[in-house]
């Protein structure tokens, strides 16, 4: 594996966490937007992740809990480490390219991440406008949190070279890389994707057979699921629901934080997927209901400063 250009297709949440924390660890980092707006509202959060990396990285010379395995091995934070991590920080910033162009993105990339909306229909548009830019050597892996790559791999030019690659939110101190192939994926490029899930500071876990939701999801969704249904038929205030999750269980969020953190516009696009969701009257359609009223009003979730909580 001699992968040296990375490009990152989507700014979203957990696209621009990717993003940053590959230019991080060294590599060539392009985010690629469809749109100029697109990238107006990317800005942000790679700054956002910057001043987050620092503030971690001031933080961990002090105080062992602030640790996150993202930013550099347990055995070698000393003050003189984190200092020379900050550094590494803003050269990230400084390099980590956003662009529209298609040709100016791909035309020379050796591993892609798609991470564009969760939407089958988007997947595809990018995937078939993507085989007119890239070079025969680019491997394409797909972000997407539930959907399978055997539904994408005839929209692409080279099946052999795609896989699923699912990252969890906050990358940087929850460091999984779920690598998933399907039965078309080259055994190559299966460990490779590996390796690079390494390389930068992430713990690949081995999916062994194509699953939605991968190892994570399969577990998490249906947890927020039933979060969601709670609140949206009126059995428990969110507050109350968090609350009874985290104080007996011990966890550090509730499912309504973590939906903040994921983002509400992948959980209203999740929610969507499911046909159950076009009856307002059915519990799915008032979940959908309830994350379309917050999206409305600008509240996506931790990025946009306020979700089901207010961050502001």
């Amino acid at each position: 594996m001699e992968y040296k250009n990375i490009v990152v297709a989507g700014g979203g949440v957990l696209g621009s966490q990717i993003a940053f924390q590959t230019a991080y660890s060294g590599y060539n980092t392009t985010i690629w937007l469809r749109s100029e707006g697109s990238i107006g509202r990317t800005e942000p959060k790679v700054a956002r992740l910057k001043q987050i990396y620092l503030n971690t990285l001031e933080a961990m010379k002090t105080d062992p809990r602030a640790y996150a395995y993202g930013l550099m091995a347990k055995e070698d934070v000393t003050p003189e480490a984190c200092e020379a991590a900050k550094a590494k920080v803003e050269a990230a910033y400084a390099k980590l390219k956003l662009t529209t162009d298609w040709d100016e993105a791909f035309n020379d990339a050796d591993f892609v991440i798609e991470s564009v909306a969760e939407a089958p229909d988007a997947k595809a548009a990018f995937y078939t406008e993507l085989q007119k830019h890239t070079p025969e050597k680019t491997v394409i892996v797909t972000n997407s949190s539930t959907m399978l790559p055997s539904q994408f791999r005839d929209f692409t030019d080279r099946p052999e070279k795609y896989l699923a690659l699912h990252f969890a939110n906050e990358i940087w101190k929850n460091p999984t890389a779920e690598v998933m192939k399907h039965d078309g994926t080259g055994e190559k490029y299966f460990e490779d994707t590996v390796a690079f899930a390494a390389s930068i500071r992430m713990i690949p876990l081995k999916v062994l057979k194509e699953q939605p939701g991968y190892l994570l999801n399969s577990m998490l969704v249906p947890f927020l699921d039933a979060a969601e249904a709670l609140a949206a038929n009126g059995v428990g205030s969110v507050e109350d629901i968090d609350r009874a999750w985290t104080i007996s269980t011990g966890a550090p969020a509730g499912p309504f934080r973590i939906l903040d953190i994921v983002g509400l516009t992948t959980a209203y696009n999740i929610c969507l997927m499911d046909p159950r969701s076009k009856d307002p009257s059915t519990t799915k359609g008032k979940v959908c209901a309830m994350l379309k009223e917050k999206i409305d009003r600008g509240e996506t979730g931790v990025n946009a400063g306020k979700g089901f909580y207010d961050y502001a």
